[in-house]
């Protein structure tokens, strides 16, 4: 017995039949068959759905998201995980990576640990990414500069193997490593992208220095962009290899400078995501981060001092709001939000394109793909009225 979806506007992200305009997308937990509808013939058990001209485009993926709706990672709970990644996969997110931060090895390793317990029950997540402690307390941001350390391959491996071998990220300083190239070669060695953020160093220190591909929250908390010096915004924009992590929030990045970045970068080099924190999906008014208390105000997260503290953005405003700031087309969009994490983190196979045998991960908006209606979760259906607040 199958799920099928009829008459729907398929994006695939495939690069060989990347848009289906009236098909139909049959699955269990996996595809099944996503063809034009006079392809389509009625199988005996099917439970089918009209999408009556909606829009289909894969899940989302977030490799980077500390917390949300009351949840976060660095509570250390599996239970809360389970719950928070589950609430996530109601605005569109099919594989998560919780995001830790700068904190005590001790809370780090508690992480890991509630981590690897949630992974073993909720599928959806994928992967984890480390943000911090190894970052430059010049650009910390919301990071608690009590915690910063330098880099260190000890705990890097402790830290994977307490969560399962799961750390697919980290986010670093490179110029606080006292021998970074052999730090780097451990990331390599063992399937870990490392990511420049939070750090004070210069284009021509990365160019000479260091193999990072990746950057974290482009343009932010990182040395700016400057006539006389690129800083790591610079090299990011310019490397085309580098992968450039946004938030589109219209706070953490004004739009043109986000329509800057996507015309130096292109859709294939940029990582849509959310960094958000446990406030995301709760009212307005005090939350917490890393012990931090933080303001919730007009869409904004914010420590005392003013310093943007994560943010509260849901996935699919985000990969809406590149359409508007930008004017990519809905493919480029998909690009951003699902196959270029899916790519560059080795989940091709099972993620981030909508082809026969991958996992059924996608989201159905509506047919002027203003409302998301509902996301698929290996052929689980979430709604946006799911998600489950704590209290």
């Amino acid at each position: 017995m199958s799920q099928v979806i009829i008459n729907a506007k398929i994006y695939s992200g495939t690069g060989a039949n990347p848009i289906v305009p009236n098909g139909f997308i049959r699955f269990d937990e996996k595809i099944k068959m996503v063809a034009a509808m006079k392809q389509y013939q009625a199988e005996p058990g099917d439970q089918v759905v009209d999408a009556q001209g909606a829009v289909i485009v894969p899940g989302f993926i977030d490799v980077h998201t500390h917390g949300a709706y009351g949840f976060d990672t660095m509570d250390g709970d599996a239970t809360e995980i389970v719950h928070m990644v589950r609430d996530e996969i109601t605005e569109g997110i099919t594989s998560v990576f919780p995001t830790t931060m700068t904190q005590s090895v001790e809370n780090i390793d508690n992480s890991m640990r509630a981590i690897k317990i949630a992974a073993e029950e909720e599928p959806a997540i994928q992967g984890v990414h480390l943000e911090g402690p190894f970052v430059n307390p010049h650009y910390k941001g919301a990071q608690p500069e009590q915690y910063i350390i330098a880099p260190s391959v000890e705990l890097v491996q402790k830290w994977n193997e307490l969560s399962g071998n799961r750390v697919r990220l980290i986010t670093y300083a490179p110029e606080k490593a006292d021998d970074l190239t052999v730090f780097e070669n451990y990331l390599h060695t063992n399937n870990i992208i490392g990511s420049v953020g939070h750090s004070d160093a210069t284009r021509e220190f990365l160019q000479n220095n260091s193999k990072v591909k990746h950057v974290t929250h482009l343009y932010n908390a990182q040395r700016p962009l400057k006539h006389r010096d690129p800083g790591v915004t610079g090299h990011a924009l310019l490397d085309e290899d580098m992968y450039a992590e946004m938030i589109v929030d219209g706070f953490h990045i004004a739009p043109d400078m986000v329509n800057l970045a996507f015309k130096l970068k292109g859709s294939h080099r940029i990582d849509l995501i959310t960094d958000s924190m446990r406030a995301k999906g709760l009212q307005e008014g005090i939350s917490e981060l890393g012990g931090q208390k933080v303001w919730v105000k007009d869409g904004q997260a914010r420590l005392e001092d003013g310093t943007l503290a994560g943010s509260v953005l849901q996935f699919k405003h985000a990969f809406l709001n590149m359409i508007k700031f930008t004017g990519a087309t809905v493919e480029e969009a998909v690009r951003m939000a699902s196959v270029n994490q899916a790519t560059e983190f080795g989940l091709l196979d099972r993620k981030g394109t909508l082809e026969v045998g991958k996992d059924a991960d996608f989201n159905l908006f509506d047919g002027k793909l203003t409302q998301l209606e509902t996301t698929y979760s290996l052929g689980r259906k979430f709604t946006p009225q799911d998600a489950v607040i704590k209290k």
